[in-house]
């Protein structure tokens, strides 16, 4: 029976058939040989099911599961992951950053997070809609050390995308932004601003537990956002899909508020799986350099890197601004929740607090494929290469800047082409 292979290796065979032209006979056989467990495996790893929820529960877990390991619940700080009278896992969405933990700690597959690959794929394929792929600044040293972006922008190029664009290269804007908005926000001792827009996690955090520092966060969208809207703007009848460490960034996209921005999320282990059931080796591919960012934007992966970004950057713009930026890091949820209570209990010791829901930053996210100390490295490497050091010395940012309409720096803290880039909580 069908019905013993996992998640994982069901969404790989689904991918390669898809690339073959013969899912739907795929889909077929799995189904016909599996049982319902299988039938629902498929129909998530098609992308299939409510389209406004990230994790879906398969299996119930009453009988599966001793009462000494319920990991589920226990890798939940917010109470999201409950069991009913029967004893069953219960998913509670108000209460649900879509963080991912629930999922890397069930041993059974119960629990699994919705795939957006498979509905790409004719259109990959047909080549009629760019689609462009967007890379965290995570994904460097991912697929191997000596793997380089433009090795695997050539990889991407072989499955189908019409290029491939760092997301680093809107951090840099952003870095900018968030400069500006430190300047105008906080002008005393006891002014503070929350960052890290990128993690969807610490600012689901703040929206839906501690809602009265929401007027804090500062009001920049994501990275990631950024990006998609900025492709948008100069491709109209673009696709555009995100890549990352981040089960969270799936549900991030689909904000009722920045929903239009990107259209599909990967992770880096989907994308192994990917390279995978397509044979492509991103270390054998040629190597198609284009890579524009700074070493603000590239280390926005790892914990304290916005912090330094931003500061770095304020610095450069600002250099006479007398309430230089004092910042404290949280790395991981139970941090993140630690330093949150401190604020609100009037234990204010920094203007500029930067959460990362996971240990070590976007590097430790759950669907990184290496480890968070060689990640973090392989951020560092490649952040001290870039030719500038902050976007205020990036030719390619101000050029960005000027194609997306904004003529200076300035207008990101409010001029009407620079709106892509706001966002009001």
């Amino acid at each position: 029976m069908m019905s013993n292979l996992t998640y994982e290796e069901i969404f790989g065979r689904l991918v390669k058939a898809s690339y073959q032209g013969k899912l739907q006979e795929e889909i077929d056989s799995l189904e016909s040989s599996g049982d319902e467990h299988t039938r629902q495996y498929v129909q998530y790893a098609l992308g299939k099911g409510d389209p406004d929820r990230v994790v879906f529960q398969v299996k119930s877990c009453n009988k599966r599961c001793s009462e000494e390991d319920h990991s589920c619940e226990a890798s939940c700080l917010f109470n999201a992951v409950v069991r009913d009278m029967e004893g069953n896992v219960v998913i509670q969405d108000r209460n649900c950053t879509h963080c991912g933990e629930c999922i890397e700690t069930c041993s059974l597959d119960s629990l699994v997070d919705k795939k957006e690959f498979i509905p790409l794929v004719e259109i990959l394929q047909s080549k009629e809609i760019p689609v462009f792929a967007m890379v965290a600044p995570a994904i460097i040293g991912q697929f191997g050390g000596d793997v380089t972006m433009g090795q695997l922008r050539a990889a991407l190029k072989h499955l189908g995308f019409y290029g491939m664009i760092e997301v680093a290269l809107f951090a840099d804007v952003l870095s900018l932004k968030e400069a500006l908005e430190f300047d105008k926000h906080v002008q005393t001792d006891k002014d503070f601003v929350l960052t890290s827009c990128c993690c969807p996690i610490w600012v689901g955090m703040v929206k839906r537990v501690y809602d009265t520092l929401v007027p804090h966060i500062s009001p920049s969208v994501s990275p990631m956002v950024a990006c998609g809207r900025g492709i948008k703007r100069l491709h109209p009848d673009a696709k555009t899909v995100f890549i990352g460490p981040c089960i969270a960034k799936k549900a991030e996209a689909k904000e009722p508020d920045i929903r239009d921005a990107v259209d599909a999320v990967l992770t880096f282990h989907e994308l192994k799986q990917i390279f995978e059931a397509t044979d492509i080796e991103p270390s054998e591919m040629e190597d198609i350099p284009s890579e524009h960012s700074s070493t603000s934007g590239r280390i926005y992966a790892r914990t304290g890197g916005v912090s330094k970004s931003i500061s770095d950057t304020l610095n450069r713009i600002r250099p006479d601004k007398p309430v230089k930026i004092k910042s404290i890091q949280a790395n991981g949820i139970k941090e993140c929740k630690t330093l949150l209570n401190d604020i609100m209990n009037n234990e204010i010791k920094a203007n500029f607090y930067e959460g990362m829901g996971c240990p070590g930053g976007c590097v430790g996210g759950p669907k990184a494929i290496v480890d968070v100390d060689r990640g973090t490295e392989f951020v560092n490497k490649y952040g001290a290469e870039a030719d500038a050091l902050t976007p205020a010395d990036n030719q390619h940012v101000l050029e960005l800047l000027k194609q997306l309409g904004i003529d200076s720096v300035e207008e990101l803290l409010g001029g009407e082409s620079a709106a892509i880039f706001q966002r009001n909580f």
